[in-house]
């Protein structure tokens, strides 16, 4: 237990037994009085260890226990710690130097000058390769180098600096085109007069690490700072802004680094999309448009030529990583499809190379989507080179397609006809004289120019370091002008315009940030965040005209030409605008092709076909084929009734009710309509079948009107046999009402008039049977039967079984009367136009009545058939009932099943088959023994049994 604890608890025991006055608020054992101390409004706290040990003591618990003794002051940590009067108190302890790290020289001092520095790098100091002092520094990070020699570290020692390998002329080109920009700017009197622009460049040897390091270098210095004690640690930045780097992947290591310092960063070629993510790159901009135009823009490319089916190449990095994915992502929202998708890098082993060209060979898609880096775009085309491959359309990303050194060394024609997006041209007036004078070089680096000078003239200045006998000695005095290689070429004055853009925003922001005016305000002190606050708001343009801006992701606007690789006589590769390109316009005019000749892979002038399937013409439709993507597919021929009138159609359409599909399924024409018509040999038939009946009928009447005092017919009611010869000749002409297209009036006409002749017909028929019972039964003795059956009697029931009918087709007509229709339902390809029933009630109510006047005849005909053999009228109305039957009935099953025109023709034939029927069976006997049997003809041979 401590010693305090003890106490406490005497404490409270004496508490309770004192009967002095209570108080209300009392601290329980000893004050502390603190060390430091003043008096404010509001008082802060602070607990630190001015000790670092204690005395130990031995309680015995008899009594309160001393004080904690404290023991080993600690001043040095207290004077970083408090402020002058803490150093004061170190004095007053009358500590030694031993004790303490500061000696304090004045008592009333307000700073304290430190024995060593309070500012130290660790590890050794960085020296730029290019360097000019000035009133403001801007900081340089390109890559002299391109690669660097791998080490074994055995962790043991420190490691040795980075050695940097196979120098990189394109490093040294856009840091000219840097320097010309603030040379350019420090000859100006319009912009910033009165300050002097200097500069610290870098080599970052391509790598990203290297590329951290120099940019901290260039944010927090190299010297050692000897400050005091209460200025932090980390000076401000030596510089107010960085140009570069060149690719994408160091960039976004060298602006996550640089980002929460809001130090601005301006790269002239690195185009990943990610970089535009203020929140992850707050102070990173550039000159050069963002990958998520140019691979929206080379989606429309490919799909402007129609390929559909293509392959990728990209680089393995954040460049051709982030680039590809976005245009995957449009190439599939415009119906492009990508047989496969491989990635290279520069590093690769020969193997893996290799692997990507066995893909390339092995696919049947003929264009190649190459989102490369030159570096990566210049390994890879030795690989394609041994190989081959030529008859590929290659189409490609800025950073290779306009890249002279590429075309150079494409000796097997590889890429030749190759189309792609490019940084629309530009011209700087006096960078290339500029560029092409080294001495700027030559003053700031004797190493670097050194090796640079024995790389561009491949030379040797030491004599010892000759290799072979084909290297001469260096003279310093080569003339630059008559040498052509990479570092003279200036086909890449678009992205040294870009380096020249962005010193110069920098220098439009200082203008403004200095209100300079006749001459700049010196004592201004701008730091990174407001020139990058400024540098996103500037706007204005160049010597040349062009104007520069930034948007709120830090990006320019995007405008890109559309170039082509045409290869002239002298191999040399000619790169021809043939369109443009611009983000800002309307989406049905970004994408521009001029009426130029475009020269496509192995000279030709026709546009490659690079499609999984052909085209699906007009009349069939696509159907993709399974596990394979959406551009591959079958074409199938549209069904019946279908069509599509568009190539590659995705469904068919149905034509309208009235019009059918063509043979070739690509429009729809009118259907045939189909009725039964008077032209058609079946209508013809049926038409020449209804006269003959007619004028058969005719015939008779006139053969029984010539006749008609003879006995054979008075004895068989010539009243009624006239009649029933007129309703005949009815029956026969009303089967030519079903022939012809249908009308709101045949349609009416032909059902009425069919059920009122045949119930005419049948009436008459009943009455003949009823006259031959009834004259057989008055034969009896005693019989007065044909008194209640005279002829006024058959003219009655005639006309009261013929009335029954006409008010069941009033009925019909006036509730819902036939109409014409058309028949979409039995034929497809036909419109079948027939006369709807319109209640069927009232037809099968017109039939019915028809059968059942049928049936009552056939009755009666068949209880009087065996009346006298001379007398046979019975026997002859049982035969003509019978046959009417039989084919009526048949009729209904017929007409049921029959389509179209064919149940039409079913009706008139039951119409003529029973008409004829009768005539038949009833008058053609009788007319037989009128013109061949007269003899036959007697009253004594009719009443003879």
């Amino acid at each position: 237990m401590w010693p305090e604890q003890g106490w406490v608890l005497l404490q409270l025991l004496m508490v309770s037994l004192l009967q002095a006055e209570e108080l209300v608020c009392t601290q329980r054992g000893d004050g502390e009085n603190p060390k430091l101390s003043k008096n404010g409004d509001i008082i802060l706290g602070g607990i630190f260890s001015f000790h670092s040990n204690w005395k130990n003591k031995k309680d015995t618990f008899m009594h309160k226990p001393l004080a904690l003794e404290c023991t080993r002051f600690l001043c040095q940590f207290a004077v970083r710690t408090v402020p002058q009067e803490l150093t004061r108190f170190c004095r007053k302890e009358n500590l030694s130097a031993a004790t303490t790290v500061y000696d304090v020289q004045k008592e009333n001092s307000a700073t304290l000058q430190a024995e060593e520095p309070v500012c130290r790098q660790r590890g050794d100091s960085e020296i730029p390769q290019l360097y000019k002092d000035g009133d403001i520094m801007l900081g340089g990070i390109f890559s002299f180098h391109s690669s660097w020699k791998n080490r074994q570290y055995t962790y043991i020692q420190k490691p040795p600096p980075l050695q940097c390998t196979r120098l990189n002329f394109r490093g040294f080109q856009f840091a000219q085109a840097m320097l010309f920009a603030i040379e350019e700017i420090n000859n100006s009197t319009d912009l910033l007069p009165g300050i002097k622009l200097g500069y610290k460049i870098y080599n970052t040897c391509s790598s990203i690490a290297r590329g951290v390091r120099m940019a901290l270098a260039l944010a927090n210095g190299n010297k050692e700072s000897f400050l005091p004690s209460e200025t932090p640690c980390t000076r401000p930045a030596q510089v107010q802004a960085i140009m570069g780097e060149t690719s994408s992947s160091p960039c976004m290591a060298i602006a996550t680094v640089m980002g929460p310092f809001h130090i601005p960063m301006i790269s002239h070629f690195a185009t990943c999309a990610c970089l535009s993510d203020k929140v992850k790159y707050p102070s990173f901009l550039r000159t050069i448009p963002s990958d998520y135009y140019q691979s929206r823009a080379l989606a429309q490319l490919v799909k402007h030529f129609g390929w559909t089916w293509v392959g990728a190449v990209r680089t393995n990095d954040d460049y051709g990583n982030n680039g590809m994915a976005t245009f995957i992502e449009t190439a599939e929202q415009l119906g492009i499809c990508l047989e496969y998708s491989e990635a290279v890098f520069r590093t690769d082993p020969p193997e893996k190379i290799r692997q990507v060209i066995n893909v390339i060979m092995a696919s049947t898609s003929k264009v190649i989507v190459a989102f490369l880096s030159h570096k990566d775009m210049d390994v890879l085309i030795h690989y394609l080179s041994n190989h081959n491959l030529t008859g590929y359309q290659w189409v490609g990303s800025e950073s290779w397609i306009f890249d002279s050194q590429i075309a150079a060394m494409d000796t097997h024609h590889i890429l030749d006809g190759a189309i792609g997006l490019s940084i629309p041209k530009a011209h700087v007036s006096g960078m290339k004289e500029f560029m092409l004078d080294v001495k700027p070089l030559n003053s700031s680096s004797n190493e670097l120019f050194k090796e640079f000078w024995e790389t561009l003239f491949s030379c040797k200045f030491r004599q010892n370091d000759l290799s072979d006998s084909n290297q001469r000695k260096c003279t310093g005095n080569e003339d630059l002008y008559e040498k052509h290689n990479s570092f003279t070429d200036m086909s890449l004055m678009p992205i040294f315009n870009n380096v020249y853009k962005g010193v110069y925003a920098v220098a439009h922001a200082l203008h403004n940030i200095l209100d300079c005016k006749r001459m700049c305000n010196n004592k201004v002190h701008p730091d990174p965040f407001t020139i990058l606050q400024h540098i996103r708001k500037i706007q204005f343009k160049t010597k040349e005209g062009d104007e520069v801006y930034f948007n709120e992701n830090g990006d320019p606007a995007a405008k890109y030409e559309i170039i082509n690789w045409q290869p002239t006589q002298n191999d040399i590769v000619d790169f021809v605008p043939v369109g443009f390109y611009d983000a800002s316009l309307p989406a049905d005019r970004q994408l521009i092709l001029e009426n130029k000749t475009i020269l496509w892979t192995q000279n030709s002038l026709q546009v490659p076909l690079s499609v999984c399937s052909e085209k699906c013409p007009p009349g069939t439709r696509k159907v993709l084929q399974k596990g394979k993507p959406v551009c591959c597919y079958d074409c199938i021929r549209c069904a019946e009734g279908e069509f599509s009138n568009i190539i590659d159609s995705i469904t068919c359409e149905q034509c309208p009710p009235e019009f059918w599909s063509n043979e070739k399924r690509d429009a729809c024409v009118k259907k045939e309509t189909e009725f039964l018509s008077y032209e058609e040999i079946m209508g013809s038939l049926l038409t020449g079948a209804s006269l003959f009946g007619t004028c058969m009928t005719c015939l008779v009447a006139c053969i029984f009107f010539r006749y008609r005092k003879t006995p054979i017919v008075r004895a068989n009611n010539t009243e009624l046999s006239f009649l029933l010869l007129f309703s005949l000749t009815l029956c026969f002409l009303c089967s030519l009402t079903f022939i012809g297209q249908p009308s709101e009036w045949s349609c009416m006409l032909r059902h009425t008039a069919f059920g009122i002749t045949f119930v005419l017909c049948i009436s008459c028929v009943l009455g003949k049977t009823i006259v031959v019972l009834m004259a057989f039964r008055a034969t009896l003795p005693g019989s007065n039967v044909m008194k209640w059956f005279g002829p006024v009697q058959q003219r009655l029931s005639v006309v009261g079984f013929t009335l029954i009918q006409v008010l069941i087709c009033i009925l019909w007509l006036t509730i819902s009367p036939p109409f014409p229709f058309k028949n979409f339902k039995d034929f497809k390809d036909k419109i079948i136009i027939e006369c709807a029933l319109g209640s069927a009630i009232g037809f099968w109510a017109v039939l019915g009545y028809i059968g059942l006047l049928a049936l009552l005849c056939f009755v009666l005909a068949f209880l009087a058939r065996k009346l006298p053999d001379n007398f046979n009228e019975a026997k002859f109305i049982t035969f003509s009932m019978l046959i009417f039957c039989a084919v009526w009935i048949t009729f209904i099953p017929a007409y049921v099943s029959s389509p179209g025109k064919f149940s039409v023709a079913v009706e008139i034939f039951a119409i003529l088959a029973s008409s004829f029927g009768l005539l038949i069976c009833i008058f053609i006997p009788k007319c037989y023994i009128i013109l061949l049997k007269p003899e036959k003809n007697t009253k004594k041979n009719m009443m003879s049994k």
